[in-house]
């Protein structure tokens, strides 16, 4: 087991394991989700508590973190522990479906780097497949809870690989939940799409849609990535 360290501008977060360490994924969609009117926010999947985190930093509403591994959960509790925002974030070792069943609590905004892989081989690693893998929170039942626990204003934002992340929004469409913001992200300017950040809200409309490429042509990030994730990064 390696340690593996993100470091805030503010204080460092600490996540064991090669398997579950810091990720782009979860640095990109803290960083564009939008929290207007957010006083109220759900994380979902949060692991050891980059995404709810990097929202507290952004934000002056309170925060759910929900995480079902218990190994994830309890480093969440000491990464929370330490930073500046602790107060208004609170830790949950539950599954979504039965947090979703017991609380009487509804948010302004959801948000989810939600397990994704839907019809492929799992890897040996159980908490990476638990991670990686839609079977111990299938989409389903992701849109259900969140379409229950949202205000009648409130928004979900989640991040996807392209292909199941277009798949979502057709599904979410059906479960009243529609897309409003996009932004496609590519490795290099003009490259492959490789994953797309979305926002849905319960109300129909026109799509704002954005790309971002996060490495341009030299290997070097790129200003717009810079620009997006310069709060949270020593380097940027």
């Amino acid at each position: 087991m390696g340690n593996s360290f993100f470091r805030f501008k503010q204080f460092t977060i600490r996540q064991e394991g090669a398997s579950m360490k810091v990720g782009t994924d979860g640095v990109l969609l803290g960083a564009w989700v939008d929290l207007t009117q957010a006083n109220s926010i759900l994380d979902v999947g949060s692991g050891t508590g980059l995404i709810s985190i990097m929202l507290a930093q952004r934000c002056s509403g309170s925060i759910d973190a929900i995480e079902i591994d218990t190994e994830s959960h309890l480093q969440a509790m000491e990464n929370v522990k330490r930073c500046p925002w602790s107060n208004r974030i609170a830790l949950h070792n539950i599954s979504f479906q039965e947090f979703s069943r017991e609380t009487p609590s509804r948010f302004d905004l959801i948000v989810s780097n939600p397990p994704y892989f839907v019809n492929s081989l799992k890897p040996n690693a159980e908490r990476r497949a638990n991670a990686r893998h839609a079977e111990s929170l299938p989409h389903s039942e992701l849109l259900q809870g969140v379409a229950a626990l949202l205000t009648s204003t409130g928004r979900f934002c989640g991040i996807f690989p392209y292909i199941e992340g277009n798949v979502f929004v057709a599904n979410a469409a059906n479960s009243g939940l529609y897309c409003r913001k996009k932004i496609n992200i590519s490795s290099r300017p003009g490259g492959q799409i490789k994953r797309i950040i979305v926002e849905f809200s319960q109300e129909k409309g026109t799509v704002d849609e954005q790309w971002l490429a996060i490495y341009n042509h030299t290997g070097e990030h790129t200003q717009e990535y810079r620009a997006l994730t310069k709060e949270f990064y020593l380097a940027f």
